[in-house]
């Protein structure tokens, strides 16, 4: 087994899961759905091709930076001049996570090798959410998906790090698809409507999927070194002062 590393960063991103008409929601992290749709676009796959063997890779996802949610407010016409229904959409701003795929390696080199020659452009949620950095962050071979996102170096902004100057060590939250053993040892996983069936335009499906959650600590490069002082404390003997001849006794 491989797992591929991504980099998702933008001045926006938006992960819907449960998004319905005029109220377009955005989860805090992104969605297995919305990684295996770039992926598949980047392969140049149309909206119904066979998922299965996407799906069947497992997915982490790591949050570097949180962003803040953004709502959008959002009017239109058509052509006639006739009104769109009014929209809101959602948005998470200065973002940054790092997501991860495990499973078959000729599969895995398939998608690192899609990344750098993409058939469709990717985005981050939407079309109109461009990345900012490199998407491929490359392979790491034979090593699990747990172990590459608790090893992978802390991806927030400069500015960001730097903010937490004061911390050598960031906690860092991460969600991980829930294997087997998983569920045997917590069968009260959580469960999402986040694995994806179909992107057909025409009749979209989702199915369940069960999520583990954690907390990953990476290292600060920006924290401030740690200085050590050494105090020296004063003699104090409360004894001196039952001593007769001190006392002029």
């Amino acid at each position: 087994m491989n797992v591929l590393v991504l980099q998702l960063a933008g001045p926006l991103q938006s992960w819907g899961s449960a998004a319905r008409f005029v109220r377009r929601t955005t989860e805090p992290a992104p969605t297995k759905s919305g990684v295996l749709g770039l992926l598949a676009a980047a392969q140049g796959r149309d909206r119904d091709a066979d998922l299965s063997d996407l799906t069947a890779l497992r997915f982490g996802v790591r949050v570097d930076q949180e962003g803040t949610t953004l709502r959008d407010f959002q009017t239109a016409h058509g052509a006639d001049d006739r009104p769109f229904p009014i929209s809101q959409r959602y948005y998470l701003a200065d973002a940054v996570f790092v997501a991860a795929l495990e499973g078959d390696a000729a599969l895995v080199e398939d998608l690192d090798a899609a990344l750098y020659t993409p058939g469709f452009l990717p985005y981050l949620g939407r079309r109109s959410c461009p990345p900012s950095r490199p998407v491929n962050l490359g392979v790491r071979p034979d090593r699990g998906l747990e172990q590459v996102l608790a090893a992978e170096p802390w991806h927030a902004a400069e500015w960001y790090q730097r903010r937490r100057s004061d911390e050598h060590e960031i906690p860092l939250a991460m969600s991980v698809d829930a294997s087997p053993a998983d569920l045997a040892a917590t069968p009260a996983a959580d469960t999402v409507r986040d694995h994806p069936i179909s992107f057909s335009p025409r009749h979209r499906r989702y199915g369940l999927r069960a999520v583990r959650s954690t907390t990953v600590t990476v290292a600060n490069p920006w924290a401030r070194p740690r200085i050590r002082t050494r105090t020296t404390l004063p003699v104090h003997d409360p004894t001196t002062l039952l001593d007769p001849e001190e006392d002029g006794i």
